[in-house]
């Protein structure tokens, strides 16, 4: 039987086991993108839980990004030796780690003034500028020791909300059928498969957009096809509406499952299931009775950020998390229950 702490393959990526942490908003970057030492603690206390890949939160690929405070950032060379001593002090301890990349809105500047442009707005010079941020980004990225990017293509921020046809009404290359709703994030995989050959390039997506108009199970197939063909490594599956409360151990976990199975079983990549998982049994269940092969975590390592290595001293043990989602309303996403303070 397969088990959530064997060891696995990726392409260009060993993992000691099956777990991974989410990205996690943490909310504790300056405008510049710069990382405080609760940010390097955050990180370390991961490594030392014994997760198996670390994928650090939001990182935005643009300088001018104001889509909300707290961002970290890859958009200028000039932070790459903050991430390059995040990733050591991954290193160091014999974890892995990859970065989100992600966009939340498209901004153009007018002198000290920044704008929104909509997606039905931009012109095919502002979506290939939107690519080379991701390629540039990528590309800092692997100076920065990363072991990998996620390209983050869910919950509504700005690459989620260009697939969607609730937001993209475009009758160009970049819009209309699904296909082309993609493209664009079809053109970043390839631009970060050209230029950073040596990274793991994983993907977040929404399963579902959970909105009437908007892409469904069907489409999030489809579009995860075309991004493997493009050069993808692997897929996390989620969706919008995220971080549901009231989870349970053993009564209502996974609850993405059966659009993760959907995804697995139309691709040949490993699909990464995230979403209410409490307990390494039922992982270990999902593990073996679907083609699900990593589990993702975030609120549970909120909590403890050791579960892991609890998890392998007794797959009995359950989850601490209450899912009451009080880390959402405090800054570095800290949980009001754990007793030490980080």
């Amino acid at each position: 039987m397969k088990s959530v702490f064997d060891t696995i393959s990726l392409r260009n990526l060993q993992l000691p086991n099956r777990l991974v942490r989410s990205a996690t908003w943490e909310a504790l970057a300056t405008r510049d993108g710069s990382i405080d030492e609760q940010t390097y603690q955050i990180y370390r206390e991961l490594a030392d839980g014994g997760v198996g890949l670390i994928i650090t939160g939001f990182t935005s690929v643009d300088a001018d990004d104001v889509y909300f405070e707290g961002m970290m950032r890859l958009a200028d060379d000039a932070i790459v030796p903050q991430y390059r001593r995040l990733t050591d002090e991954v290193h160091a301890r014999g974890g892995k780690i990859i970065t989100q990349l992600a966009l939340g809105g498209y901004y153009l500047r007018e002198g000290d003034k920044l704008y929104e442009r909509q997606i039905d707005d931009m012109t095919q010079e502002d979506i290939q500028r939107v690519v080379e941020m991701f390629r540039q980004a990528a590309l800092r990225a692997e100076r920065a020791g990363f072991d990998g990017v996620q390209v983050h293509v869910a919950h509504f921020f700005f690459l989620s909300r260009f697939v969607s046809p609730l937001f993209n009404h475009r009758s160009d290359a970049y819009g209309g059928s699904t296909a082309r709703r993609a493209k664009i994030v079809i053109d970043i995989i390839k631009a970060i498969r050209e230029w950073t050959p040596s990274l793991h390039i994983s993907m977040k997506i929404n399963g579902s957009d959970f909105t009437p108009g908007g892409n469904m199970p069907q489409d999030a197939v489809f579009m995860s096809q075309r991004y493997v063909e493009a050069g993808a490594d692997s897929i996390e599956v989620s969706g919008n509406g995220t971080s549901v409360a009231g989870i349970k151990a053993h009564r209502n976990e996974a609850y993405f499952l059966p659009i993760a199975q959907a995804v697995a079983t139309a691709t040949d990549v490993p699909v990464i299931l995230v979403g209410g998982l409490r307990s390494a049994d039922t992982i270990n269940a999902i593990l073996n009775e679907t083609a699900v092969q990593l589990f993702s975590l975030s609120r549970p390592l909120v909590r403890e950020p050791n579960l892991p290595n609890l998890w392998k001293q007794d797959t009995a043990y359950i989850s601490k998390c209450v899912s009451c989602n009080g880390c959402y309303h405090s800054k570095g996403h800290r949980c009001v229950f754990a007793k030490r303070q980080r």
